[in-house]
């Protein structure tokens, strides 16, 4: 089995990325996104994918995390494409419905090479969660979904507390990724042959 990884940097001047991502690892993690909240919900991923993720970003968050937010997803979903290759063989698809405590979120998602994010319920999302907007959050999913060219289908359902919305979508994100990225053929998994 050829080894599906990626290592990648992105310079520019809002943030300083380095990311390193084992899709077949044990959900070991080390991330200092500059950001704690999202550092919480990328740990969360991984390690519900059983990804191996190392991630460090210098960002411009003296005016806020949305750059570094924005950057990480795009870097993310950057290693995620490229450690795929050429998608041959994997599942594609993948669905979780995790609570927590009171909340209740649902992610879908299909590697499809079509970028797309549904995000609803919002509504249910304080107006700050960690110190920052909650339009943050969308915008990194966002990126990473387009970064990634998948369909990232993320619904909170019902939930008191943004925390554990937030957690509850990050759970289900990482197993929905645990199922897509399954090897279970050596067929490209689509009827037209191919994917975007």
């Amino acid at each position: 089995m050829i080894p599906r990884k990626a290592d990648l940097t992105r310079i520019s001047n809002e943030t300083n990325i380095s990311l390193s991502l084992n899709l077949d690892g044990t959900g070991v993690t080390d991330i200092a996104s500059g950001i704690g909240l999202l550092d919480h919900l990328l740990t969360l991923v991984a390690f519900w994918a059983g990804f191996d993720l190392r991630l460090r970003c210098e960002g411009d968050t003296h005016i806020d995390g949305h750059h570094s937010a924005e950057d990480v997803g795009l870097v993310l979903g950057q290693a995620l494409l490229e450690a795929l290759g050429d998608r041959t063989g994997i599942e594609r698809v993948g669905f979780a419905r995790v609570p927590m405590d009171e909340a209740l979120a649902e992610v879908c998602i299909d590697i499809s090479g079509r970028a797309w994010l549904e995000w609803r319920g919002e509504e249910l999302l304080p107006n700050v969660l960690g110190g920052e907007e909650r339009d943050l959050w969308r915008e990194h999913y966002k990126a990473l979904a387009s970064a990634a060219r998948m369909n990232l289908h993320i619904s909170f359902i019902y939930g008191k507390n943004g925390h554990h919305l937030l957690e509850s979508a990050a759970k289900g994100l990482g197993l929905a990724l645990k199922q897509a990225v399954r090897r279970s053929g050596k067929i490209m998994p689509s009827t037209k042959g191919r994917l975007d």
